[in-house]
């Protein structure tokens, strides 16, 4: 590990600005903004490769991890219209999407009773009828039911509308439901932060700014969750930096961010279909730079049902030291925009021989990344 950065270090004819990012590296001194920039416009495949798995396994050694999980998607129907989205259906065309009641949901989580799972991941569309009342129910019906149960829920964009609605501040709200049960936040609804970018692909929902308040909210509450970073749409490398600039800088101050996930645009069947989706290796140079980039993010995830499993393995040397959890066929928000898994389900066993199979250590994990088992 140590020898290979020190031979990319060494490199005759390496551009003299990446082997001073990777001295950075090697001395664990911060990059700027300007060297992220950089690292998109002049760093080739091979030299990020080296950098983020220096940084991965000074951290993580071999270890990578998994959890047991299953998701929940009350709705796919919403009031809001985001162009990149081939999940959710508009409210005044509710009759094409689903609906689950709250004895629905919890059916679901009967369904895992006796099976070692560990979190439930509840997302889904913005539907006027659920509101932070009718969740608020079905989290105490979850608790009551599973106490040891860790219920990650609910995007910022789904809780802005909710705080909204009822007329509560962000942190009424965001007690209320951690109250009733809620334990973390996945890190959806994030996007690109860029104000530009946002009124061309999601104008009406919650801006960065809100986003960014609702996750401070959760960890003033002693709350963690996770960050997410679309990418391959209309961006380009300036509000990608931006974007990981904003979140580095806000975990300085809270520290309650587990896991940073680049998800990356899929083409199918949305409003922005004319647009090309980028390479395997764009996806590789996004994963390796998210991982320089955030210092302070123990964490990288790269989430296996929108990849595929041959570039969820790939990325395990591009600075990923997570490839979520099991999902059990549990969730259509990827496979509904074209992604590789249209039926994402994983039994432990086949997560665990997809990681041994590059040699790497299967560690099972919840939620907040205290260790289960090793395999």
């Amino acid at each position: 590990m140590v020898g290979q950065l020190k031979s990319l270090i060494n490199l005759p004819g390496l551009d003299a600005s990446m082997k001073s990012i990777a001295e950075k590296i090697e001395n664990e001194i911060r990059i700027t903004p300007e060297e992220g920039l950089m690292l998109f416009e002049k760093g080739s495949l091979s030299t990020l490769g080296a950098m983020a798995n220096f940084i991965r396994e000074r951290r993580h050694g071999n270890f990578t991890y998994f959890n047991r999980n299953f998701h929940i998607e009350p709705t796919n129907v919403c009031v809001f219209s985001c162009k990149f989205c081939s999940y959710s259906k508009l409210y005044s065309k509710r009759e094409e999407g689903w609906e689950l009641s709250v004895d629905e949901m919890m059916e679901k989580v009967k369904a895992y009773d006796g099976q070692p799972i560990t979190e439930v991941h509840i997302v889904g569309g913005v539907h006027p009828k659920m509101d932070i009342y009718y969740f608020a129910d079905l989290l105490r019906k979850i608790k009551t039911h599973r106490p040891d149960l860790h219920i990650k829920g609910f995007t910022a964009v789904e809780l802005d509308y909710m705080f909204r609605k009822a007329k509560l501040s962000r942190e009424e709200g965001m007690k209320l439901l951690h109250d009733a049960g809620l334990d973390s936040l996945p890190g959806g609804g994030a996007e690109i932060f860029d104000a530009g970018i946002r009124e061309q692909i999601c104008a009406d929902k919650v801006d960065a700014a809100g986003w960014l308040d609702i996750h401070a909210t959760a960890h003033q509450l002693g709350m963690h969750s996770n960050a997410t970073m679309l990418y391959g749409h209309l961006e380009n490398y300036a509000h990608r930096v931006d974007h990981m600039e904003q979140l580095r800088n806000m975990q300085d101050r809270t520290k309650g961010f587990n896991t940073f996930i680049p998800l990356k645009f899929r083409n199918y069947d949305n409003e922005m279909s004319y647009l090309g989706e980028v390479t395997a290796i764009e996806d590789m140079k996004v994963y390796a730079i998210a991982r320089i980039y955030l210092d302070n993010f123990n964490h990288i995830k790269a989430y296996w049902p929108m990849l595929g499993r041959e570039q969820a393995q790939l990325t395990l040397s591009f600075g990923v030291n997570d490839i979520d959890g099991t999902i059990d066929d549990s969730t259509k928000i990827y496979s509904m925009a074209g992604s590789e898994e249209q039926a994402p389900s994983m039994s432990t066993d086949e997560l665990v021989a997809l990681i041994k199979q590059v040699g790497r250590e299967a560690v099972e994990r919840d939620t907040l990344y205290n260790i289960v088992k090793k395999y």
